[in-house]
């Protein structure tokens, strides 16, 4: 006899390997916050028992949740949940955007809206500490102005301070991978156009001088003519706005 619609829906199996219906029950344990960061998991011994399964499938779906840098081991091996770095989410999101063959137009498009936005934010809540570290790497900027390479990651640097700075931990997270692939589409920038060194430079120290002063305003108007300039950075030296972004192997050196 058949089955109606409704009851047929009501099938699912779940045909995943063991090992990751493993690290499935964990991982949902943790994302409800019936396991919370720093809270110590069962032993692999304990854990097997407690799911039904034997240790070696266990250990495999520890290890697919340490490679999702959702826990991490600490003290006598221990299993320690942690939230997973920002860093780390943000090269698997760079190799996405990659993949995807996304342009410099099309983060320059985003870079406009978010950057002015993260600097008005910071001249309001930076905290002296991150006020401290911006003016550490401008100064820094200001040492290394011939060596491009140091050039773009302290770019890098600033810009995601400012976002720390706008005490906002989704801007942080979301901006993060455009500035990783921008660091790919500018790493020979500055070879090409060296006056944009000098450029960065300038926009840099009137940036923070504004977040210095708490001006919300000043900071988002500076902040936008830097990212506007930026764009025409990236026309003189010749490269395509709408070309996608290859991923340098130097990037992951950096970021990965």
């Amino acid at each position: 006899m058949a089955r109606s619609p409704s009851e047929a829906a009501l099938i699912q199996v779940d045909t995943d390997p063991t090992y990751k219906r493993v690290a499935k029950a964990i991982e949902e344990a943790i994302m409800s916050g019936r396991l919370k960061t720093g809270d110590t998991l069962p032993t692999e011994t304990e854990l097997a028992a407690q799911l039904g399964v034997n240790r070696s499938t266990v250990r495999e779906g520890i290890r697919a949740l340490e490679n999702a840098d959702l826990i991490e081991r600490g003290g006598a091996k221990r299993l320690i949940v942690r939230v997973p770095q920002a860093s780390k989410i943000a090269w698997v999101n760079t190799r996405a955007l990659g993949l995807m063959h996304v342009s410099f137009l099309d983060l320059w498009e985003l870079q406009l809206q978010v950057e002015p936005f993260a600097a008005s934010v910071a001249a309001e809540r930076i905290e002296p500490e991150l006020l401290e570290a911006l003016r550490e790497n401008v100064a820094r900027l200001a040492e290394h102005l011939d060596d491009d390479e140091k050039v773009t990651s302290n770019d890098i640097e600033f810009h995601r301070l400012v976002a720390q700075a706008s005490s906002n931990a989704a801007l942080s997270l979301v901006s993060e991978p455009i500035r990783v692939l921008l660091f790919s589409a500018t790493i020979d920038l500055y070879e090409t156009v060296p006056q944009a060194r000098h450029r960065l430079l300038e926009a840099h120290r009137a940036i923070l001088a504004e977040i210095e002063k708490g001006d919300s305003a000043e900071a988002r108007r500076w902040m936008a003519r830097h990212i506007e300039d930026f764009r025409r950075g990236y026309e003189v030296a010749g490269y395509d706005l709408l070309a996608p972004i290859p991923i340098d192997p130097r990037t992951q050196d950096h970021f990965g």
